[in-house]
């Protein structure tokens, strides 16, 4: 190598290290930054003599020797991935250090420049440097002739006639079989005094014969130095195997009489199923032991203990002592969670039979409930008293007050008509301005065909309070309000496209938003901040989008039959009541199947709620009972929904198999209505 040569003495002429039959370069001048010589070729290219020694010994070197050597990077021949974590990769003829690029090539860039640069299927990189080298049109050349096998030099003929070195001509020297030298027949001195001192350190003991192997196997304990404690100990959890029963009196061949069978016995052992014997063996009694005959089912029993041994898992189970009520998910103490309704406060008397569904005015003030004795009654929150009765001409399925709080205006669903009426209740200027603005309705010059039929109150039934009915085909099951009030749904007992229709009230005008029927829908619901209307179906919820009118998500439930349906203030989240028994909470951002069940009730819930403004909600059932349960909805997205059962309120009477009905919350208080098929509505606060 270079860096091992030593280097000339000062004003002492290099000693010319001739190779093999190859001429000393001319023009040899010294290596500017090696210690070794170097040589000018006549082209003037510069080089060291170590890589043109190689060079000059090629099959080739003529070709070789005329291409320029590229000598910037002094390194060596050294793997470059030594320079892989340092900036440079390597020294330059001045002992300077040549750095890498900044900026290493990504694919993208390799993308754009190779799209980008004609030249980019003739660049290279050099290792040495970190440069892109371009090559010439004759290293081009020369790379397609390497790859096609042929030689690197264009004027290089294979197929030139060789020269006859050994001719048919017996000559008088030889070329090759040169008689032997004088030494070959005179004794080494050299070797005579190595072999007296070997024989000499024989005599001394210094070199002592070698042993002989021993043919005898060696046999070790393979696991003797594992930690027996380390946790991938590989024979740890390992059960040694259980062992063999040992025999009994009865597999003697003499054994006592009491182990004989009697007839009777054997006959039994023989009707029995092999599983359920006792023994697999009948004890038999023979003379002698030379009279004990050969087992006959030695083979069978030997492979089951075989099969046995090596089929059964055996490994120690590790028990886990867990305290079960670490279990148990830590939830805040009720008290710590208050307000919220604990106590009956009034019960509201005076319908005859079960009371469906309630609805509250948006100042809390005024309370309606409908009921199977065809009436409609209006009651003040605050003392219980009935304000007002509206009999009807069928059974009340559903009510809704207009959550806007500028216009007093009530939805009924009677039989197949949706009656609209106007309480007159509280302030004189509000219901006065409510009726005016129905009575400013301007009928259009053409009439729209319409899935139902818009009609005005007569004067009987202007009396009673009812401004417009809307009737439909098929009997109405619900009656539903957007958040501005001007929008209602319906929903009509059917099976066909037209269960769902949308209404709007200032217009006079109602259409069907679906073409065809998903199954049967048992409750709608407006999103009350954004345009999304919910419609829930016996074992789904869809969610469709009313301004783009496509389906948004479909909520599986869980649940065999959907009863009921309301959504969260915030409208993140919404609750889903069903017939067989279970509350389903689903987050709409988390995912389409439920956060949670709650599995509280003891029979169907008929009605959920949510509190407008208190992390509240309420579910009544048939067993008689509201529960109230703390939701609480965190900002922080990333934080799930605290849901804590607190109270447990009773107060209705189950009739006919039936308990609550509906619930309802106060819109500003932490207070909970319920209506039962008692006939009763109660108040807890």
């Amino acid at each position: 190598s270079a860096g091992s040569r030593s280097p000339p003495r000062p004003g002492a002429p290099a000693r010319p290290q001739q190779p093999l039959s190859v001429p000393w370069p001319a023009g040899r001048v010294d290596c500017p930054s090696l210690s070794c010589p170097a040589f000018v070729s006549p082209s003037g290219t510069q080089g060291c003599i170590c890589v043109e020694l190689c060079v000059l010994h090629h099959p080739h070197a003529a070709f070789l020797s005329t291409l320029p050597q590229d000598i910037r990077n002094t390194v060596g021949n050294i793997p470059m991935e030594w320079y892989q974590d340092f900036p440079h990769i390597g020294y330059d003829l001045e002992g300077k250090k040549i750095y890498k690029p900044i900026r290493n090539k990504d694919e993208l860039d390799k993308f754009l420049e190779k799209m980008e640069n004609p030249d980019y299927w003739r660049t290279v990189q050099d290792k040495m440097t970190g440069a892109d080298i371009k090559l010439t049109d004759e290293q081009v050349d020369l790379v397609h002739r390497l790859q096609k096998g042929q030689f690197g030099d264009v004027h290089f003929d294979p197929y030139e006639p060789a020269i006859d070195f050994f001719s048919h001509e017996v000559m008088i020297h030889p070329v090759t079989n040169r008689p032997a030298d004088k030494r070959s027949f005179i004794p080494s001195l050299i070797e005579k005094e190595k072999v007296s001192k070997l024989v000499h350190a024989i005599k001394m003991g210094w070199i002592k014969p070698r042993k002989p192997k021993e043919d005898t196997p060696t046999y070790y304990d393979l696991w003797a130095h594992e930690d027996p404690n380390s946790i991938l100990g590989r024979h740890k959890m390992h059960v040694p195997a259980p062992k063999m029963k040992l025999p009994g009196h009865e597999e003697s061949y003499n054994p006592p009489p009491e182990y004989l069978p009697s007839e009777e016995e054997k006959l039994a052992w023989e009707q029995q199923e092999p599983a359920e014997r006792k023994l697999n063996f009948v004890p038999r009694q023979y003379r002698c032991l030379r009279a004990v005959p050969a087992y006959s089912r030695f083979i069978h029993e030997r492979f089951e203990r075989c099969l046995d041994l090596y089929l059964c898992p055996r490994q120690r189970k590790m028990r886990v002592n867990v305290d079960p009520e670490d279990l148990i998910p830590k939830l805040p103490k009720p008290r710590d969670l208050q307000p919220f309704p604990t106590t009956q406060a009034l019960v509201y008397r005076g319908h005859s039979s079960l009371v469906r569904c309630l609805s509250i005015c948006p100042g809390g003030q005024w309370l309606v409930s409908g009921s199977d004795d065809c009436t409609v009654r209006f009651w003040e929150v605050s003392t219980a008293r009935c304000m007002k009765t509206l009999p009807l001409a069928g059974v009340v399925k559903s009510i809704s007050w207009n959550p806007n709080p500028t216009i007093c205006l009530v939805a009924i669903a009677v039989e197949q008509s949706v009656l609209l009426v106007n309480p007159s209740l509280g302030d004189k200027l509000l219901y006065g301005a409510t009726d005016q603005l129905l009575e400013s309705y301007v009928a259009p010059e053409e009439e729209r065909v319409q899935p139902v039929q818009w009609v005005a109150a007569t004067t009987e039934e202007h009396g009673k309070g009812i401004r417009l009915v809307v009737q439909h085909s098929r009997p109405v099951k619900q009656v539903t309000w957007h958040g501005k009030g001007d929008y209602f749904a319906s929903v009509l007992a059917d099976n066909s496209n037209m269960q769902v229709l949308i209404h709007q009230t200032s217009k006079r005008w109602s259409q069907n938003p679906f073409r065809k029927s998903k199954g049967l829908v048992q409750c709608v619901l407006f999103h009350p901040i954004r345009p999304y209307f919910f419609v829930a179906t016996q074992r789904y919820v869809r969610v469709y989008n009313l301004l783009k009118q496509e389906l948004t998500k479909k909520l599986m439930t869980n649940c065999k039959w959907v009863s009921s349906m309301a959504i969260h203030p915030g409208g993140d989240n919404i609750i889903c009541g069903s017939y067989d028994s279970k509350l389903a909470w689903f987050d709409l951002d988390l995912s389409t199947r439920p956060y949670q069940l709650l599995r509280h009730h003891k029979k169907a819930l008929r009605s959920v709620a949510f509190h407008k403004h208190y992390p509240l909600f309420a579910s009544g059932s048939d067993d008689g009972s509201v529960i109230v349960c703390h939701g609480m909805v965190y900002n922080d997205l990333l934080q799930n929904p605290l849901l804590v059962p607190v109270k447990v309120l009773k107060g209705h009477a189950l009739t006919w198999d039936l308990g609550v009905l509906d619930v309802l919350f106060h819109p500003t208080q932490p207070w909970v209505f319920s209506s039962g098929a008692d006939g009763t509505v109660r108040l807890f606060t």
